[in-house]
């Protein structure tokens, strides 16, 4: 109601100009006149029409969507911040655990690393015992080679000493004997 009344002042105060020109300012004569006179026709068919409340109730739709896409954008975000702070949880704990694999394989390398070194002693110990086995197997078979090869030697020898000194009668005795030692030995 308040804009009807405020409409014809305001049409008041726009025709105030008109005063100024010359000549009567009734008359279909005079522009102004007819201007003013379309105008508030035209005023008066809004009016009539409804058109501000219409313009109205589209501006208000259009708030009211522009609301709803802002509510609608405001949940997004919400929605969007909530994931980004659970991926940065995740992620903070993925960190956590990769600090915690890198701490546990430093520890199982340092492991690793002792036991690496205890074996290799026990692997240098037994290369160790086993090069002073063979080093004592080939040191008696060198003396037993050393004393093969003197009784050989001192079989041969003494063969020869003997041979050379022993007269024949010496030598058949010395045969018989050996006959009857070798004879009880075997039985």
């Amino acid at each position: 109601m308040m804009k009807l009344m405020t409409t014809p002042i305001m049409l008041a105060l726009t025709a105030v100009p008109a005063f100024a020109s010359s000549g009567p300012f009734f008359s279909l004569n005079n522009t102004t006149f007819v201007v003013t006179v379309a105008f508030v026709l035209f005023v008066g068919v809004l009016l009539y029409l409804k058109v501000p409340g219409l313009v109205a109730g589209i501006l208000d739709k259009r708030a009211d969507g522009i609301k709803s896409e802002i509510d609608e954008a405001r949940a997004l975000r919400d929605e969007a911040q909530a994931i980004m702070a659970s991926y940065e949880r995740k992620q903070k704990e993925v960190h956590e655990q990769a600090g915690k694999i890198v701490e546990t394989a430093k520890e199982e390398a340092k492991l690793a690393a002792k036991q690496a070194k205890a074996d290799l002693k026990d692997a240098i110990k037994r290369r160790l015992q086993a090069a002073e086995d063979q080093i004592a197997s080939a040191e008696s078979a060198a003396i037993k080679e050393v004393r093969d090869t003197a009784i050989s030697v001192a079989t041969v020898v003494a063969g020869e000493v003997i041979a050379a000194n022993m007269s024949t009668k010496d030598a058949g005795s010395l045969v018989d004997a050996a006959i009857k030692d070798v004879g009880a030995k075997l039985h």
